[in-house]
This record gives structure tokens, sequence and C-alpha cells, in this order.
């Protein structure tokens, strides 16, 4: 899919382009830069001695030939999708972004820019105006559009997260994060595009792979590799060594090696285990997440954590293993059952507390059932946005040496409460309630304002989520459980504590922490 980057001169086509084809680690072209390389003439030169529409038409040929080959971010000329022609080649190939700036940002940096546009020449205010106000229909009717006059690093990351599209470098070999709906059909595309390697084995759970798992194998087929797929039993009771025995039996049978590729499609449990299989067999081989729940969309298929449970915690054994693509398809939230997808809220929650409020705005504004009241766009921006949070954080910190490790709020206790429970909540429920808890614990050592408790308890209600630790639960056990978490460290449980909403505060430690359990939870 090649990225187009289109808006009026000043917006910030050229430099905005270039930046965002490196971090997606994509080429780029810059079209009008291409145009003075096929006449051999500036533009403003052409213009002035062959006219506006011998330029326009050397416009199009150049935009016919830029979106040959592999995907990129093309920056287009502030007039190029005038022509519908011109317009119906961009929208065929890929997306198109809208720069959007007020006219007096354009003017200010049109005023210290050397490229002199010729369409502007003079007066430059008055000319921009006027040209603006001849484009204003035609600009107000491309509807992904970002903000471009905030500073440039803001600018880049917002275009990322509105289409979708990150690229992680944390762990060396780089890997692709798309969210793309009907990502489930063109899985076999975009592995060949990645130059991955079969023979490809599926790893898929016993809930996902009946919707599923043949679509994928279709696709994957489509695209010439040979697939075959292992079924595993859903629930988190069956993320042990004896699961991912049998995946290391299934990959053998199925004929890779260590240039093959896994792929693993379900939720967090199945690309826990099917990434960790990939990670050890061989001494590792390549694999590729297809997440379909939300909670491994915007947080289980990133990061290159891997593993399996033993008896005695959750994720005790495991390695970081990076994916070589990660690709979310929002579709398959469609058929996620509805308690799947209120767990999944409580972790898009978190991360909006972590480093997003508007993202946990978005679910403080919703009262109503979640299949009626969070539409298909909106369920796709709140993946965008829960996503965007999880990549900045393992981009700064990839193997959990600091600030990666906010994203173990509500965890400690979270994990701890599931676990004594049997599995008989699921992961989002127990880290809801590991939420709450730590949040009054916050609020209880004057880490947090006076109230956030009660906020994050009054939203995750809105969500239908429960919010205490059930009291069947012994809480001896909740803290034996604990002294096993794999955030020990030297013996001393260290927490991620909300502060307010957009902020954590990492490595707290707490003393006498049965008696501060027993008093607020």
């Amino acid at each position: 899919m090649t990225i187009f980057l289109y808006g009026a001169s000043g917006s910030g086509k050229s430099t905005l382009g270039a930046a965002l084809a490196h971090a997606l680690n994509l080429g780029f072209l810059d079209l009008d830069a291409q145009i003075e390389i096929d006449l051999n003439d500036n533009i403003a030169n052409t213009i002035a001695t062959h006219g506006e529409e011998v330029f326009r038409d050397a416009e199009t040929a150049a935009l016919e030939n830029g979106v040959v080959g592999k995907e990129k971010v093309i920056a287009l000329g502030g007039g190029a999708l005038l022509r519908e022609q011109n317009r119906a080649l961009a929208e065929k190939n890929g997306k198109i972004t809208f720069l959007e700036a007020d006219s007096e940002t354009l003017a200010e940096r049109l005023s210290k820019d050397e490229n002199k546009r010729p369409l502007l020449a003079g007066e430059l205010k008055e000319k921009l105006t006027t040209l603006l106000e001849k484009r204003a229909a035609h600009y107000a009717s491309f509807s992904l559009r970002v903000n471009a006059a905030k500073e440039k690093k803001q600018t880049l990351w917002d275009i990322q997260r509105k289409l979708g599209r990150f690229h992680s470098r944390s762990m060396g070999t780089g890997y692709d994060i798309l969210i793309q709906e009907g990502g489930v059909d063109k899985i076999g595309e975009m592995l060949k595009e990645r130059d991955l390697r079969g023979p490809i084995l599926l790893v898929s759970d016993s809930n996902v792979a009946p919707i599923y798992a043949e679509r994928v194998l279709n696709a994957l087929k489509s695209a010439g590799y040979s697939a075959q797929q292992s079924i595993i039993p859903a629930s988190e009771a069956n993320k042990t060594l004896e699961t991912v025995s049998q995946l290391w039996r299934a990959t053998l049978n199925a004929g890779l090696d260590r240039k093959s590729t896994i792929v693993s499609l379900g939720g967090g449990m199945t690309s826990d285990l099917a990434g960790f299989a990939a990670a050890t067999f061989m001494r590792g081989c390549n694999w590729v997440a297809l997440p379909t729940s939300l909670l491994a969309m915007v947080d289980a298929s990133m990061g290159g954590k891997t593993g399996f449970d033993l008896p005695e915690g959750k994720n005790l054994v495991g390695a970081f293993h990076p994916p070589r693509l990660v690709l979310a398809d929002p579709e398959t939230l469609a058929t996620l059952p509805e308690r799947e997808l209120r767990s999944g809220m409580a972790e898009v929650l978190k991360h909006g507390i972590i480093a997003d409020p508007a993202l946990f705005e978005i679910f403080t504004t919703k009262t109503r059932r979640i299949q009626s009241f969070f539409e298909k766009e909106e369920l796709a921006e709140i993946v965008r946005r829960g996503i965007a949070v999880k990549i900045k954080i393992i981009e700064e910190d990839p193997y959990e040496q600091g600030i990666r490790a906010a994203l173990n709020l509500g965890h400690t206790i979270g994990h701890a409460v599931e676990l004594v429970s049997g599995f008989e909540l699921l992961h989002g429920e127990a880290v809801g309630i590991g939420m709450i808890v730590e949040a009054k614990l916050a609020e209880q050592m004057g880490i947090a304002e006076t109230g956030l408790a009660d906020k994050i308890t009054e939203t995750l209600v809105g969500l239908g989520l429960p919010t205490e630790i059930p009291q069947h639960l012994p809480t001896p056990n909740i803290i034996r459980t604990m002294q096993t978490d794999k955030k020990k460290s030297a013996g001393i449980i260290r927490f991620a504590l909300p502060v307010k909403i957009g902020e954590v505060r990492i490595g707290v430690e707490v003393e006498g922490l049965e008696e501060v359990l027993a008093s607020i939870a």
C-alpha cells in the first residue's frame, strides 16, 4: 500500500514524507522533485515557458510511474490530485493523508522556504489566500486528515496512528505493525512482500480456528506457500509446556526449518505460545502474529514477549523473540464474544491511563452496550490508539529495563487474582480489578491524585467489568502468588502505580503488602 501525503504548499509534505518513510522503513518519492528530473528543468521555469498544462501532464506521468513497484511514501504537489485521473490512481493504489494547517502557519513556512512556488509568485499572503479559497472544496473532500501545524515529531506520530501503520526497531530486526481491515485475506501477500519463507505452520486455538483458519490457509496457499495448521485447546489453563511441546512436534511434522515461518492466529495465549515455539525451535525461526482479540491486538502480539505459565504463576518461562510482522484486522473483533471484548477494553483503558488521556476519554463518554456504541470505525480507532501507546513504550525500552514497566499497571495484582481464580476471571477482568486496587494503593501512599481510583472504577463499571476482588478468593493466596511474580526483583515486588490519567510511576516498593491489600481490596 502506497502512502500519499497531500496538502497545500507549506503543509510539510516533503519533509514529513521523508521522515515518515524512514520511520516506516519504506522508500520515498517526492513527486515534484521527480518531475524536475524527468523534465530536466525546475517547475517554475516549466510553467513559465510551457504553461501549467505541460507541468500537469508530467505530474500524471510521474505519478503513474511512482505507484509501480514496492510500497512507498509519495509526497504530492499541492494540486496533484485536482485531476480526477490522478486522484483515482492514488485512491486505487493506497491511502491519501491530507495535511491541514491554517493559512498563517502556511504563509510563515513559505516565507522561509527557499523553494519558491510558481503559483504563489508575487504577494505571498494574498496569492495563498486566493489559492486556498479556490481549492477549499477540493481540499475538504479528503477524509483522512492530520493537523500538520503541530511540532514535526507529533505530526509524524499522528500520521502513523491515523494510518494504523508502525515499524518497530526495538529489538534489532525491525518489523511492521499494521492495522488493516480485511488483513486476514491478505496475509499471504504480506508475507511475500517481506520475503518470509515457508513452509508455514499456522497455530490457532479451538475457538478461533473454526472461524478464520481456512481463510488464512487459503490466503497463504494462494501466495504460493505450503502451509499446515496446529490447533491448540483454547483457555489459559492450556498455556503450558505440554502445549509448547505439541507445537514443536507439529513444526517438525510440517517440515519447517530455522528459515521457515510460524503464523499465530488468535488471542494472547496463542501468540505467547506460538512465539515461544518460534523462539526455541532450532534456536529461533520467524513468526508472524495475526491477533483476533482486542487484548492481543493492543498488547500481547507486540514487543516480543513470548512464553508459557507454570502452576505457580503466569508467564514464568519465556523469551524475548520479536515477530516479523503483526497484522491486526479489526474485522475479526466482530466475532469476538462480548465478554472477551469487554475484557480487552480493560487493557486498552490501561494504555489510556498510562499515556493517552484522549483514549481514556473515549471510554468515559460511553454508557451503552459495547456492540451498539462501538461503531466499526470507533473500534478501529481505539485499536490504533491502544497500539500506538504500546509501540512508543517498547521502542523506548524494549527489554523492560525502565519505562516499559509502566505496562505492568494493574498486572501485579491482576495476574495473581487471575491465577487464584483458576482463570474463572479473564485476563482483562483481572487487570481491571488490579488497576483499581493499585490506584487505591497509590492514593493511600500519596502518589495519585485524589479520586483517581473512583474515576477508573466508574469507567470500568460503564464497560460492564468487575471492580472488586471476588470475596471467595483468599487474600493470603493472592499475596503468595504475587511473591512468585516475574516482576519481583531481589525479593521485592515493585509496582507501576498511576499518578493521574496519562502518568504512571514505576518501581514503587510497598511494605506490609498483606495488611495494605486487606485494607483497600
